[in-house]
């Protein structure tokens, strides 16, 4: 999962016509660390259809403010540059939970058309 440094970096990987999946997360965070074990897995499973990169928002405070990131981890899906679909909550997430919202987030892409 490459790692996102800068909000130039953040704009430029988003913009594509493949879904991104961008994972804000946090090295403090047992939640964030819970997903780790099972990511690179998840990661596999959709390859070719959704790309994943990392946020620490510690990196980039002023982007996770305006995304209203609040709770970590926190998914958020783009698609040219625009917000798809998102997962945040201060919940702890299951495997389940994120491929119930990678699947509903492919579905929402589906439906927006390919351009």
């Amino acid at each position: 999962m490459q790692q996102i440094k800068e909000e130039a970096q953040f704009r430029s990987v988003i913009n594509g016509s493949v879904p991104v999946v961008a994972v804000f997360k946090a090295v403090w965070c047992k939640d964030c660390h819970y997903i780790e074990p099972f990511m690179p897995d998840l990661i596999h499973q959709y390859e070719g259809r959704l790309e994943f990169v990392h946020v620490d928002r510690d990196d980039l405070p002023d982007l996770c403010a305006e995304l209203n990131i609040l709770g970590i981890p926190s998914f958020i899906v783009f698609r040219e540059g625009q917000e798809i679909t998102r997962f945040v909550s201060k919940l702890r997430k299951t495997r389940e939970e994120i491929e119930e919202f990678l699947d509903r987030s492919l579905q929402v892409a589906d439906a927006l058309g390919k351009n």
